[in-house]
């Protein structure tokens, strides 16, 4: 079975790259270009996991993470921030909005999946 990720993040590029390594694992991917595009997309389909930027247009990644918790397919699943803030600040406010973990970018592609990995067990199929 596979499995639906949301990527969400104004930078087309990064999106792509996001997608691509996820669909490099076998998940489908929807993609967001900032939070309220990503609400829109989750009021019509249960995904697996979202991986957010923090800073967007319309609505940054925190706003998005605490709405996201609020909807139905939003309430349990995984939610990573990849994002190129580190100020502990920040992860705090992602974590109390529900955020599940933080990776900074630029991100390594196998450091991604293994964390895809951690909070989705089973999802990432592991190298020989």
């Amino acid at each position: 079975m596979k499995r639906l990720a949301l990527a969400v993040d104004d930078a087309l590029t990064m999106r792509k790259l996001v997608a691509f390594t996820l669909r490099s694992a076998g998940f489908d991917v929807l993609e967001a270009q900032d939070g309220v595009a990503a609400l829109e997309v989750l009021r019509t389909n249960a995904v697996d996991l979202i991986i957010t930027d923090v800073n967007m247009p319309r609505m940054d990644g925190i706003t998005f993470t605490r709405e996201a918790r609020q909807t139905p397919h939003g309430r349990g699943i995984p939610i990573l921030v990849l994002t190129t803030e580190s100020d502990a600040e920040k992860k705090n406010l992602a974590r109390a909005a529900g955020a599940t973990a933080w990776i900074v970018k630029p991100f390594q592609q196998p450091q991604l999946l293994a964390l895809v990995g951690r909070v989705i067990p089973g999802s990432v199929p592991t190298p020989a």
